[in-house]
């Protein structure tokens, strides 16, 4: 995959994790308010002007990625300008809060403190912090209000996006790999949000499991393809992927014949030709089998006689292709 298609695929994952995190956050943080049990440091980790902080790292983001100069020819959609609304204007509702928040729990204590010795003449200045703080309280609970409805507005939006961006296997990976979160934050399971978005959860997870391929985490490729046909039956094409991802997991860990055992299973399944893209990775790792157990001929010529195999599945301009990709194997 291109530098240049996968930037907006990996951005767009941040912020489903930055806004799925804030989400729990903001929950909890004003269950805490509500006991009287929230502390600033808190609110800080939640709303600051730093990356420290979820909503700021949230809102820069969405900025980056979906707000465009105005003359630029590329129109930004509706689904992602309403996002990235709904995000701005949660990020200030909350910085709301956390100002009303520091002056109620941390000027209050001060202005009583210091009011126990004053001096007459400072009654009137004590008057003026009096009013502040009443309206500071008064404007702290429209804030947690406004920043709790924006939050839900803000979650309803991004599914939105999601279901307008159903090819990004990032952020199938990073939905199938949080399910308590997911599930927590969106209020149904993982496998109806799934089909929401990619019209099954089968194909939520075929989604996730090829974007693993492509990144080489073919152990995780493996488990969510085992989802995948759990959710499905049983599919030759799935079968297939998952003896590719179960071989090339083996090779990476140096068990070299349940390497190629899953590999040639996946040959057998008389792969697909979008799925031959696979068979230079397959070729590179069989290909150096030989030299890594020479001192086992009968398995040495066995990988020889499975790259060959392999090899007919190459481009015309394959040789140099597995030359090129000999080196990814680790």
């Amino acid at each position: 995959m291109s530098q240049e298609t996968r930037a907006p695929e990996s951005g767009l994952v941040d912020i489903v994790r930055d806004l799925l995190m804030a989400h729990r956050m903001t929950r909890r943080m004003f269950a805490r308010y509500r006991q009287g049990e929230l502390s600033f440091e808190e609110v800080k980790s939640l709303v600051w002007d730093t990356e420290d902080a979820v909503l700021f790292r949230l809102k820069e983001r969405s900025h980056s990625l979906f707000r465009r100069e105005r003359g630029e020819s590329e129109v930004v959609m509706r689904r992602e300008a309403l996002f990235d609304l709904a995000v701005g204007s949660l990020f200030h509702e909350a910085m709301k809060f956390r100002e009303n928040f520091y002056q109620r729990s941390v000027y209050g204590p001060k202005v009583h403190e210091l009011r126990s010795g004053a001096e007459p003449e400072s009654e009137e200045l004590f008057r003026e912090f009096e009013k502040i703080l009443e309206g500071s309280a008064v404007r702290l609970d429209e804030a947690l209000q406004e920043t709790e409805a924006l939050l839900s507005q803000a979650t309803g939006q991004l599914r939105v996006l999601l279901a307008g961006h159903s090819s990004n296997g990032l952020v199938a990976r990073y939905l199938t790999g949080h399910v308590e979160l997911a599930e927590d934050v969106f209020g149904q399971d993982l496998d109806s949000l799934l089909a929401d978005l990619y019209g099954s959860a089968r194909a939520g997870f075929q989604l996730a499991a090829r974007s693993y391929l492509r990144s080489g985490y073919f152990r995780e490729a493996e488990q969510a393809l085992v989802q995948a046909r759990a959710h499905g039956g049983e599919d030759p094409e799935l079968a297939g992927l998952a003896c590719f991802a179960r071989g090339m997991s083996a090779f990476l860990d140096g068990a070299y014949p349940q390497a190629l055992e899953g590999l040639e299973g996946w040959l057998a399944t008389d792969p697909a030709a979008e799925e031959t893209s696979y068979a230079s990775l397959a070729f590179a790792a069989v290909s150096r089998i030989p030299q890594l157990v020479a001192d086992d001929a009968s398995l040495a010529e066995a990988a020889t006689g499975l790259a060959s195999r392999i090899q007919t599945l190459l481009p015309p301009s394959g040789d140099q292709a597995a030359e090129d990709g000999s080196g990814w194997a680790r």
